[in-house]
């Protein structure tokens, strides 16, 4: 691909910048881990909202989700649409919460919650199992991404683009820290919204527009445009849409997307400085994430199906969209929100894995009582061994789609708990413990195993058997093993102050102030839901040129925007 000056001034200045800000942050991180993880617990809800929102962004999403619709149609974004339940559960049981902790990771919490050996096994257990392969695959996939951008549009190989992918983000991560972070997170929303809304308005206009692009589609494929899956579809059978909206949003965990919250969303919860920002962020998160972005990588993907409709590889017709159709200028454009895309996501995971590594593991385990300074090299020197395995598993991955699907596999069953640990007071560290053994263990056997026919409905079957049975033992095992210490659980219930199933230790704290009913809250819940799945559909309605059906559904949203304000408005005062 040929670039004009005007492209390659828009990549330079996203460089300078990212260097820029790694540079201006490096003292001020440099401080002491809760500055150089957390920001010093310091951030409006807007900045870590929007941060959340870029940091899910990443270069493999667009490329994903043109897999999925290549394969599956519009209704095959029910593999990720299906979180918006759970986040929106984030938003209104578990935000709130998080924050109260004054934990520096969220698998510091465990040790907050739970008491003894077990608790700590299980934190140092989860810091590097978390920290380092899982965390590695899922940088894999946003690598691999940006290496296939980088080998369409430079004709890199695989191995020297992911070497040039990671050099990129690892120079500021290092640096900055979270600062960093999100600081270069404002920016990169605001031109990857801009590149990909192009991209999408001129893929439209290139196929002749929406009503020749609608005809072509359903000419070849009369399912790709419905929302949801028809009964008897064989492409995407109904039993895996049933596990999307009936299982996987809480039974499965997900980083980004954890049942309860966690991983980086609850780190950017942490690094409020608030419960009220807490709340206020991740309700701005997933209404951006779900709501208002999805539709122009969709565009996007529907386009490249009648562009390029025998690729081998259906991801790669996203980049060959950008590379054929995009106008000097706004290659570079879309380019530098490509490796902004990408940076968000990398130098989130290096730091979040780092977190995991140094705050949960060494300074637990290995040297619990050194200088700041000491922490802070050890922070730095962990980003770097995350990049390097992280590239050697990009090396080896294959499929985007595949990836999510796997990680998907192996947290099936785990994610009630997260839930639970929060409101009653029996679950303990052997309940997770045998819930993360269960479901590896049961994932890992059924991979190979074919169910149901195989294609999807082998991975709705997988689902299904995996959740079934890891939540059987791992309930099995909590009323087998002793409770938490009872002292350890009234310190905790003093501290968090959850509603839910703790008579029990209410009972041993007199004139303790509960929360009350959680019926408040899951009414919000409901009314968000409603709020983020009106907004999707009405979008996507208007955009398809069904623009009553469309109206309809805006007409919903504001409706319940309208009483989620108000309700919020009584609780909270206002989003300064």
């Amino acid at each position: 691909m040929v670039l004009s000056f005007i492209d390659w001034s828009f990549i330079a200045a996203y460089f300078v910048f990212a260097l820029g800000v790694g540079l201006y942050f490096s003292k001020k991180a440099g401080a002491n881990i809760e500055n150089f993880f957390i920001s010093g617990r310091s951030l409006p809800w807007w900045i870590a909202g929007t941060s959340m929102v870029a940091t899910t962004f990443g270069a493999d999403t667009p490329l994903a989700v043109t897999e999925i619709v290549a394969k599956n149609g519009i209704a095959g974004n029910w593999l990720w649409w299906n979180f918006a339940l759970g986040g929106m559960l984030t938003v209104f049981l578990f935000s709130k919460l998080w924050r109260r902790s004054e934990v520096l990771t969220d698998i510091e919490f465990t040790e907050l919650r739970y008491s003894g050996k077990p608790a700590a096994i299980l934190r140092g257990f989860r810091a590097l199992y978390l920290g380092l392969p899982i965390n590695c695959m899922i940088m894999a996939w946003g690598i691999l991404a940006m290496s296939s951008i980088l080998g369409v549009t430079f004709s890199f190989s695989k191995s020297k683009a992911i070497i040039i992918s990671l050099s990129i983000a690892v120079i500021y991560s290092v640096l900055s820290g979270f600062w960093g972070v999100v600081a270069t997170d404002l920016l990169q929303f605001l031109i990857a919204m801009i590149g990909s809304i192009s991209l999408a308005v001129i893929s439209v206009r290139h196929v002749g527009g929406m009503e020749v692009l609608k005809t072509k589609l359903i000419s070849s494929n009369p399912e790709v445009l419905n929302f949801f899956p028809e009964l008897g579809s064989v492409a995407f059978p109904f039993l895996t849409f049933f596990v999307y909206i009936a299982v996987q949003w809480w039974a499965t965990w997900y980083p980004g997307s954890e049942p309860g919250g966690g991983g980086y969303v609850a780190q950017r919860m942490l690094a409020t400085k608030d419960e009220k920002h807490s709340v206020f962020a991740t309700l701005w998160f997933n209404i951006a994430h779900y709501a208002l972005r999805p539709w122009p990588w969709i565009l996007v993907a529907l386009a490249s199906l009648v562009v390029f409709p025998d690729l081998s590889d259906p991801k790669m017709g996203y980049p060959k969209m950008m590379v054929t159709f995009l106008p000097a200028g706004l290659k570079g454009l879309m380019l530098a929100a490509f490796f902004g895309a990408f940076m968000s996501t990398i130098d989130t995971h290096l730091n979040w894995g780092a977190s995991y590594i140094v705050n949960d593991f060494y300074k637990r385990f290995i040297k619990r009582a050194a200088s700041s300074s000491h922490y802070v090299l050890v922070s730095r020197i962990a980003v770097i061994l995350i990049m390097v395995f992280a590239g050697f598993t990009a090396y080896w991955m294959e499929s985007i789609k595949g990836g999510w699907e796997l990680l998907l596999a192996i947290g099936a069953g785990t994610g009630l708990i997260y839930i639970l640990r929060w409101y009653w007071w029996r679950v303990n560290a052997w309940s997770e413990i045998a819930a993360m053994a269960c479901s590896f263990v049961v994932a890992m056997i059924l991979l190979k195993t074919p169910l149901g026919g195989g294609g999807e409905l082998n991975w709705a079957y997988r689902i299904l058997l995996t959740v079934g049975i890891t939540t059987c033992v791992w309930l099995i095992i909590t009323f087998l093993t002793r409770p938490v210490d009872k002292d350890h659980l009234i310190r905790f219930y003093q501290k968090i102050r959850p509603g839910g199933l703790w008579e029990k230790i209410k009972k041993e704290i007199p004139g303790i102030k509960s929360e009350g009913t959680l019926l408040p809250d899951i009414f919000n819940w409901i009314l968000g839901t409603v709020l983020i799945y009106s907004a999707l559909f009405g979008f996507g309605k208007i955009i398809l040129l069904e623009v009553r059906k469309g109206l309809i559904f805006l007409v919903i949203t504001i409706v319940s925007a309208f009483f989620l304000y108000k309700n919020l408005s009584r609780k909270y005062r206002g989003f300064s």
